[in-house]
Order: C-alpha cells, then structure tokens, then sequence
C-alpha cells in the first residue's frame, strides 16, 4: 500500500465550452503533477459548466465511455494523475445523470458515480437522479469513494461508504453563496464521525445567477482541515497519511453502532 497519497483540489471558474474546460483541466494537471500530485479532483460538473439549462445540458450529455472521457483519458495519461471530474452523463430513457468519474493515470476508467440526492428546482430540471448508493473502490492500496455536492451534506451517504471501509471521501460540487456553514461545520462533522479524510472541490465565480463560494478543502479523519482555499481560483495541494486515519479509528464510534435500532431512519 502507498501509505501516503497526494491530492490537489481544481477550485475553478467554470468555461465557455467543453473545449475550453478540457485545455484548462490539462494545464491544471501538468501543474497538479508539478507539484508532486497523484490525483487530481475538479468541481462539479467542471467539462460542460453547472447552470447551463436542460436543454444545454442534454445536449452535451455523454456515455461514461465518451469522447469527454476519453479525452480526459488522454490528459491523465500524459500528465501522468488520476482525474476524478465531473460531467453530464447520457440516459437513454429521462434526463441525464450529473456524474463523476474517476480515471487513473493509466487512463483506465475505475468509478463512475451518478448524483443520487438532487439539489432544489435547478438539479431537478436539468438531472435525473442517481438510483445506487456510492461504492467504494481501491486505488494504490487507499480505499476511495465518490459523492457529488449535496450528497455529503446527508450523513447516511458518508456513512455508507464508511462501513464500505473507505478511507477517502473525493467530492466535486458546486457549493454557492451563502452556504459556506456546509465548508465551515458541516465537511468537518462527517469527516470526524466517520474517522476518514474528505477532499471537496467547489467551483468559484458566477455562472448565470449563481455565485460559487469556494472554499474547497481537504479535512483529516479527525475533522481538521488539511488545506482550505479562500473564494478564489485556486490549485490546493493536500498529502494524506494512513497514520492518521488509524489513530482516527483508535477513537471511533463505529464499533458501538447499534445498527439493530436505527431502522426508522431509512424509513420513507
């Protein structure tokens, strides 16, 4: 196992076309990779732009497979990082799925995760909601799991990956103004609860009416921030270390669990 692992977190301004989004997200790569990077995370979204209307959205829909994917394929390969990035993923039958991936700086694809908890009237227009909870897939030895934006403001899926085993939560999201309480208490609460890292790309800027509030971090097993951005563009290097996350378990909950009492909170 790597026993230590390196992330930079993309905080970006979202571009005009997927064209665009992909020759920044090369530039942010070779410059992640710089810097001693094994992963790469963006923002929601981060290949077509989040506000961008139904119609614009199924429009730029792809299959997970997709010339998208098979572009960022490339990059990782040639800059040598794994990217996890987020993009509208096609569904035959309803309105696309807001997706993100993870491929490995061997360009080979090993997650695809759909959005499973839709935000307000905006994602609802534009999104058909994810219908499987998150799973957790290894990756030099760490144990990662992916969730988009408003996902992680709901314990039970942060939880479910926690008794998946995972060690690292990876989030690209689109956070807005003024929600920074999810940055400030929130991400901290579920890293502590569930005694593993979590790294949270945001957006930044505006995009039609919304303003991106930034504020992407990366928080330790025991709730602390790692790295924390400010509301600008930013390219956030964070190392994480199992050592932490094991004297994160030493003090953990999860063995007390009383699972046999907690069927009502599933309940409809």
């Amino acid at each position: 196992m790597q026993h230590k692992l390196t992330l930079a977190l993309w905080q970006t301004t979202y571009a005009a076309t997927p064209a665009e989004a992909l020759q920044r997200l090369e530039a942010a790569a070779a410059q992640a990779r710089e810097q001693g990077a094994d992963l790469l995370l963006t923002p929601e979204m981060a290949l077509t732009g989040y506000a961008i209307g139904a119609g614009r959205v199924a429009a730029l829909a792809e299959a997970a497979d997709g010339p998208l994917a098979q572009a960022v394929a490339a990059i990782a390969r040639r800059q040598r990082i794994a990217i996890a990035y987020g993009y509208p993923e096609r569904q035959p039958d309803g309105r696309p799925f807001n997706a993100a991936q993870f491929i490995d700086a061997d360009g080979v694809r090993r997650m695809n995760y759909r959005k499973t908890h839709l935000y307000g009237d905006l994602d609802r227009t534009q999104f058909s909601a994810g219908d499987r909870a998150a799973r957790v897939f290894e990756w030099k030895g760490w144990r990662l799991g992916l969730l988009i934006c408003y996902d992680v403001e709901f314990p039970e899926a942060v939880r479910g990956l926690a008794l998946q085993g995972a060690d690292v939560v990876l989030v690209p999201t689109a956070n807005m103004v003024p929600f920074d309480d999810v940055q400030r208490l929130l991400l901290p609460a579920r890293a502590l609860e569930n005694s593993l890292f979590l790294a949270y790309a945001n957006a930044c800027g505006t995009e039609d009416r919304l303003a991106y509030n930034g504020l992407s971090c990366v928080l330790g097993p025991d709730g602390h921030a790692l790295a924390r951005a400010e509301a600008g563009s930013a390219l956030l290097p964070a190392t994480l270390d199992t050592a932490a996350r094991q004297r994160a378990q030493a003090h953990s909950q999860q063995p007390g669990r009383r699972a046999d009492l907690y069927g009502p909170l599933a309940a409809p």
